[in-house]
């Protein structure tokens, strides 16, 4: 069977998954804008929105790795041909990873306080950390459910169902967002940082009672679990644990970034948080290319489609790439008005603007890095992921990080450790891609 690499095809899979993927930074991103215009204490509000939002990002993305595993698993089958073979897995799927995500609610809740001390965070910022996580984490077994209902509409082939859950669930969040955190005279008293949070949760529970539904209603999958476990179940766990082991790595830069910065000052940490969204909101932008490609070098792989797979290599990079070509012109066509939307700080401005350019030029770097991540992550490659994101954590970010700490760069500091970081991960993935696949094309 002939896969459609056309530029309409594989656009129709990118743009909705681009809209979708966009759907969690821009929560975060509409917390930190609106917090940070707040009347009181909006630095420290803003500082520990960075703080909590670091670690929820760690959370979801440790376990939300079940998307990349159930997606590459349906994707071979769909590519084989084979789809009746395994439409019990997403139930079991789902089981499995919200089971766990109740369980780490109800170990870190209770352990806020500690959590956030170890980030370095102090009086009042502390204080903001613990208000604002005790309510988010509630929305985090919804986000894991919508991830993996998001895992089974990719490895359908289909990014348009998420695209619409990812835009519903945006406007009602920067609709209560507005609502809860500013109050409305003589209806809603004005929540700050707590109205926030519930925005965020309330807008999560939607998302996930509308994957539900589209799931029930539109495929013939079936949430209904049953026993024995399907064959692939340990396949997906593998991948799952290789990705978890994979997102703790990658989340260790993050924290000790969040931990560094929240170390130089009040000022530097919430700086250094609009800086991140706004880095994560350009990667989930990307993304949209990084899920074509996971979806569809699934299928490829499935088919037995070499030639084809390199073919949808060489287009991803170069979409991708010119996405990110677009986002570097906006970025420094726009580059002082940006600051002022998420705070009106000069000395947070001031620090902002110092790296902002890094964050910048950093875009056309993760488009090709996060495009063959995904296409690793839709061919099964998990082991060899984990490995590259351990070596460049571990020999490339940390010592990056801690020699230009030492030389009192500060929030440039974590900026270059991050740019070199990138590097480390995308070289070798596109080195081992094109030493198996290339010598196909000569045939």
């Amino acid at each position: 069977m002939k896969v459609d690499l056309s530029f309409r095809r594989i656009n129709k899979l990118a743009i909705p998954a681009l809209i979708a993927g966009i759907a969690e930074p821009l929560l975060s991103i509409t917390d930190t804008a609106i917090i940070g215009n707040i009347q009181e204490n909006a630095t420290e509000s803003l500082a520990a929105v960075g703080i909590v939002g670091a670690f929820i990002s760690m959370l979801v993305w440790v376990f939300g790795q079940v998307r990349s595993a159930i997606s590459s698993i349906i994707s071979q089958y769909v590519g084989a041909n084979k789809l009746d073979e395994i439409k019990s897995l997403p139930a079991q799927a789902i089981a499995i990873i919200v089971a766990g995500s109740l369980l780490v609610l109800s170990i870190s809740y209770p352990f806020a306080k500690q959590i956030f001390q170890f980030y370095n965070a102090s009086s009042s910022i502390l204080e903001y950390c613990v208000i604002y996580f005790k309510i988010r984490i509630f929305g985090f077994p919804f986000s894991l459910l919508v991830f993996a209902i998001f895992g089974t509409f990719r490895g359908l082939q289909n990014t348009s169902y998420p695209m619409i859950i990812a835009i519903i669930g945006a406007l009602l969040n920067i609709a209560l967002d507005i609502i809860f955190v500013y109050g409305v005279e003589g209806f809603i008293p004005a929540m700050n940082i707590e109205g926030a949070a519930y925005a965020s949760v309330i807008a999560q529970i939607t998302m996930a009672i509308i994957s539900v539904v589209l799931l029930l209603k539109k495929t013939t999958i079936s949430l209904q679990i049953k026993l024995p476990f399907h064959k692939e179940v340990p396949n997906l766990l593998q991948m799952i644990g290789n990705l978890f082991i994979r997102t703790i790595a990658l989340n260790t830069a993050l924290y000790l970034a969040t931990a560094f910065a929240t170390e130089y000052g009040k000022e530097y940490i919430a700086a250094y948080t609009i800086g991140l969204n706004i880095w994560l909101l350009g990667a989930f932008i990307v993304d949209g290319y990084s899920s074509a490609g996971n979806i569809l070098a699934g299928k490829l792989l499935g088919a037995k489609d070499d030639k084809s797979l390199i073919l949808l290599s060489n287009k991803l990079v170069k979409y991708g790439f010119f996405t990110g070509i677009i986002m570097v012109i906006f970025g420094f066509a726009f580059y002082n008005s940006i600051g002022r939307i998420f705070t009106k700080d000069p000395f947070v401005l001031e620090q902002f603007y110092d790296v902002f350019w890094i964050v910048i030029l950093m875009q056309p770097l993760n488009a090709i890095t996060f495009i063959y991540d995904g296409m690793f992550k839709g061919m099964g490659e998990m082991k060899y992921l984990r490995n590259v994101l351990l070596l460049s954590t571990g020999f490339i970010f940390i010592p990056t990080l801690f020699f230009f700490d030492w030389l009192d760069y500060k929030l440039v500091a974590i900026w270059i450790a991050f740019t070199c970081w990138i590097l480390a991960r995308g070289i070798p993935l596109i080195l081992k891609f094109r030493k198996k696949f290339l010598p196909v094309t000569s045939f």
